[in-house]
């Protein structure tokens, strides 16, 4: 009736864990549980004395072994628990929830009755109990006579915080450094098992702190990463889970980055750096510069690093080098005054570092005055330097033109009497332009007051400060020239059209008196010309027409005009050769006459008239009426 199980004898020891704090309740404490006011739940463990568990019906409680016999028909797996309020009991096998059905049955005292149990059957059965206050579970085993079997999780544990974590075999633990870690090996098997850890395939020795199928991983540092294996084996054979061990350091910073280096060597001398820091660091910078931003932070595994700007992400030009550890503003124009800052994560943790950037911005300055413009008298004025400054450094004015520029408002300067001094007007016109001249003007000695008024003194108060000026000067001592022409030579060239024939003369620049100077003392004056165009009696032609002749019909499409076109001279009026009239369009010779339908009418033909009669059949019907020549 029920599927045949292998025969098997023997048993093996008991197997607990608990995930609560520890709490074993005595005689006392089961007769007073229920009056605890808060208790966290506590799984009872009833540890029996070894026995034969080959009865068809098999009942234990958490702690033991169930080895399955070939007549074992069912199995009963009692769990009893206490705490305030009552805990919650649900049953997990190998890590999964127990799905119930009509073979797997949960008891009203909350025992797992397993009927005709199977091969399938064999694994780890947890207890668990739970309620607001905490947890606990205990495990056992059911197992068939055979290769040992172990207890195994496919968990991934990430601790960060806690100095101690505790992991059952086939979990995956991500663990920040100086924690202790426990892994648990549990193991059942007929015939017992012997169990052997190893570390990346090689055995550990008992200095590892083994105990009961506990490996125990002191002070975990970043050495103690790799994969760890337990073997559990037997006469009947071996089977190995293994756990893989990764330890956790948060981002932390660092003072120094070496890619930060490398960038800005090759990047030029316009372009600042800087590193981010916990506490922030700060930076001021020219507009228009290019700025490397350094986030110099260090973990296990790698972080991932996110850069922000004023909290948000980044929204203005920029470049990620170095695997994101470098941030390159591009225009550090297009960033205003804010603060950027690099986040670091990774599963231990994250750490935000700060930079506050401000830009420098040109300003004009008017803090220097211009000289004054007088050294007395009463216009003397100074002007504000208008000046471009970056950072108090003067720049090229051209960085403040966007800038409105301050209103300028002069400032009176030397306003005092001047000394006496020599005052000239302007030098007459001179009484000749040429051969010698002269030239007056008037010299006085006068005081500018610093009313702005002049009054004149003697000329003994100006003769002791300098020499009396001249009054008279000589001018225009050059000798008088003029340009001469000699008389305009033969009209020579080919006669291609009116007045393009050419003549010649000499110019040469002479003194009144007929001595001939250099041509750059007439520069001065209009020079004539040496070449003209001309005009020969040769080429007085043009073409003469006749009358045209009678048109040859009166109709049709055959009748034509001529007329007689000669080259003359315009003086003589006789023919002479067509070429002296080629730079002149030749008119037309012959043209179309009469050029219209005929209907009932006489054309002329060949020197006959024909009189149109009529038409028949599509076809002109004529005959001939005259044949003497018009």
């Amino acid at each position: 009736e029920y599927p045949l199980h292998r025969h098997v004898s023997g048993f093996t020891s008991s197997l607990r864990t608990s995930s609560a704090e520890a709490f074993l309740p005595t005689a006392v404490d089961l007769a007073n549980g229920l009056h605890r006011p808060h208790q966290k739940p506590a799984i009872l463990r009833k540890i029996s004395a070894a026995q034969q568990l080959s009865a068809s019906e098999v009942v234990t409680h958490l702690g033991q072994t169930v080895v399955l016999a070939s007549g074992t028909l069912s199995v009963l797996l009692h769990c009893e628990a206490v705490g305030n309020p009552k805990p919650t009991i649900s049953w997990a096998k190998n890590g999964e929830e127990v799905k119930y059905n009509d073979r797997m049955l949960l008891q009203p005292d909350d025992s797992l009755q397993i009927l005709a149990p199977v091969e399938a059957d064999v694994g780890f059965y947890a207890c668990n109990a739970s309620n607001a206050l905490g947890s606990d579970s205990v495990s056992i085993a059911v197992t068939l006579a055979g290769k040992p079997l172990i207890k195994a999780s496919r968990a991934t544990v990430i601790n960060t915080e806690s100095s101690a974590v505790t992991v059952d075999i086939g979990s995956t633990v991500k663990t920040i450094q100086r924690a202790n870690v426990t892994i648990s090996c549990q193991v059942a098997g007929v015939p017992e098992a012997e169990v052997t850890w190893f570390k990346n395939k090689v055995k550990l020795s008992s200095a590892h702190h083994l105990h009961d199928g506990l490996l125990l991983i002191a002070n975990v540092s970043l050495s103690d990463e790799g994969l760890y294996s337990c073997k559990a084996a037997n006469l009947r054979g071996e089977v190995t889970e293994s756990s893989q061990l990764l330890v956790l350091e948060p981002p932390r910073p660092l003072t120094y980055l070496e890619d930060l280096t490398a960038v800005l060597s090759s990047a030029g001398t316009s372009t600042r750096s800087v590193l981010t820091s916990p506490s922030g660091t700060k930076m001021t910078v020219s507009p228009g510069i290019s700025a490397l931003i350094g986030c110099a932070v260090d973990g296990h595994p790698t972080p991932n690093i996110t850069w922000l700007y004023s909290g948000e992400p980044l929204s203005l030009q920029h470049r990620l080098l170095a695997s994101g550890r470098i941030l390159q503003i591009l225009n550090i124009s297009d960033a205003p005054d804010g603060e950027f800052s690099c986040l670091a994560q990774n599963e231990a943790g994250s750490l935000t570092q700060k930079m506050s950037l401000a830009v420098q911005e040109y300003q004009w300055s008017v803090d220097k005055l211009m000289a004054c413009s007088a050294s007395c008298g009463h216009k003397g004025v100074q002007l504000p330097q208008l000046r471009c400054l970056l950072d108090g450094a003067e720049v090229n004015i051209s960085h403040c033109r966007e800038k409105p520029k301050p209103a300028l408002q002069p400032i009176a300067c030397n306003r005092r009497d001047c000394p006496s001094r020599w005052m000239v007007t302007s030098w007459s016109p001179c009484t000749r332009s040429c051969s010698g001249g002269i030239q007056v003007r008037r010299v006085t000695c006068q005081r500018l007051t610093a009313k702005g008024s002049s009054a004149p003194v003697s000329n003994e108060a100006c003769a002791q400060a300098s020499k009396r000026p001249v009054d008279t000067q000589n001018c225009n001592r050059q000798p008088c020239v003029e340009w001469v022409a000699s008389s305009w030579g033969q009209c020579n060239g080919p006669c291609i059209g009116p007045r393009l024939a050419v003549q010649h003369r000499q110019i040469f620049c002479q003194t009144k008196d007929g001595t001939s100077v250099s041509l750059d003392q007439c520069s001065g004056l209009p020079r004539p010309l040496s070449t003209q165009n001309c005009w020969t009696d040769v080429c007085g032609v043009h073409w003469r027409v006749s009358l045209w002749t009678v048109c040859t019909a009166t109709c049709g499409n055959y009748g034509f005009q001529s007329r007689r076109v000669d080259c003359v001279h315009v003086r003589t009026n006789k023919p002479v050769l067509e070429h002296h009239c080629t730079w002149r369009p030749r008119p037309a010779n012959w043209q179309r006459c009469n050029i219209t339908p005929c209907e009932n009418s006489t054309l002329l033909r060949g020197g006959e008239a024909v009189r149109c009669i009529g038409r028949k059949q599509g076809r002109a019907i004529s005959q001939k009426c005259s044949t003497e020549p018009c």
